[in-house]
């Protein structure tokens, strides 16, 4: 019986760093099919885990989501009946939903050997609550469908701040196991036994999930929301997954900052975001060839408000100065710069929301 874990997480959490080291310390002698979902048409972390010897399968065509289900369903598929491999690691998009991708995932396992055995959101504890305000549709999903939250970046918050942000995500998801040390600080195994110990919450959610759900056929779409009614019913109290407050009175909502939300969207007019709706993807494939400098100065540019908001940015570039090649990572105010394996050619990613495309060209000089 085949182990599915899906390790979902916002843009740039750490989902690629913790998923090394649970199959760099934890996992070894299981054979292993790593499914990966990149927002936008520029696949970049496949690169950083085929040198572990991970079977890996990626889905370059955006987030799971409605259109995509079909789709993930068939990989899904035909990965078990090819590989039959003892576990499977699903790494979503950083803006799909995790509502979705379990939805996918369930009606596949309903037909093949397999087990959901846990859903894990990796949280960066220095940026949830940002994340949270402005992007809570997607973010708060994350949170509120986890049976496992693993924060990131423990290490760099005072005790008090932790303590907030450790009770802010338990408003949204009063039953997860929430791992609060830093990972440096674990084992592997320890990590994977906090995945193993929340399976019982996995298939209590999935027994939900299942009683959630008994509408027509007609009246839903493959994402399994319900869009007949004009407004939202909301259970987890007062808001949505937007985390804004809403008026339940009325046809449309209500925010404290206007009629919009921070998508850009008026919520009269629509009852879902999909990514594509939200979020923006820019990438390119380039030979060009980057020093260890060149390439800081290009991150740091990304700070820059006037390009947009620039969530995450990741790479594979050869290196000027020798035949090495530099993989970057970059999140607001934390890049990082590694050398690594080469790859076919150049390759980097800009995800964000109203970026300027033109002014990112110029930055990385492609």
């Amino acid at each position: 019986m085949t182990k599915i874990d899906i390790i979902s997480g916002f843009l740039g959490a750490g989902k690629t760093t913790l998923i090394k080291k649970l199959i760099g310390e934890a996992l070894n002698g299981q054979k292993i099919v790593l499914i990966e979902n990149e927002f936008g048409e520029i696949g970049i972390d496949g690169g950083f885990l085929k040198d572990a010897g991970i079977e890996i399968t990626e889905m370059n065509s955006g987030c799971i989501c409605c259109s995509l289900v079909g789709d993930f369903g068939k990989a899904l598929t035909e990965v078990i009946e090819k590989y039959s491999p003892d576990r499977i690691i699903i790494e979503p998009s950083g803006v799909g939903k995790l509502s979705d991708v379990i939805k996918a995932v369930k009606d596949v396992a309903e037909h093949q050997p397999v087990v959901l055995n846990s859903f894990v959101t990796v949280a960066d504890a220095v940026k949830y609550k940002m994340y949270s305000k402005n992007f809570g549709e997607f973010f708060l999903n994350q949170i509120e469908n986890a049976g496992a939250i693993f924060l990131s970046r423990t290490q760099n918050l005072k005790e008090e701040k932790l303590a907030q942000c450790v009770h802010a995500l338990q408003h949204h998801n009063p039953k997860a196991k929430i791992v609060t040390t830093p990972w440096d600080n674990l084992t592997g195994e320890q990590l994977l036994n906090v995945m193993e110990d929340s399976h019982t919450l996995a298939q209590q959610m999935l027994e939900d999930m299942h009683h959630e759900h008994h509408h027509e056929h007609e009246e839903n779409c493959s994402c399994g929301h319900n869009h007949e009614h004009e407004h939202h019913h909301h259970e987890h109290e007062e808001g949505c997954s937007c985390g804004h407050h809403h008026d339940h009175e009325h046809e449309h909502h209500h925010h404290e900052h206007g009629e919009t939300c921070s998508c850009g969207h008026h919520d009269h007019e629509h009852h879902h975001h999909y990514a594509d709706e939200v979020f923006q993807s820019w990438g390119v494939e380039t030979p060009k060839k980057f020093t260890e400098q060149q390439l800081k100065d290009c991150l740091t540019a990304l700070g820059d408000i006037t390009l947009g908001t620039v969530l995450r940015a990741k790479g594979i570039v050869p290196c000027a100065d020798s035949s090495t090649w530099l993989h970057f990572d970059y999140v607001p105010a934390a890049p990082e710069i590694r050398y690594g394996s080469a790859d076919y050619t150049g390759r980097l990613c800009v995800i964000g929301a109203d970026l300027d495309e033109e002014r990112l060209a110029e930055i990385f000089g492609v």
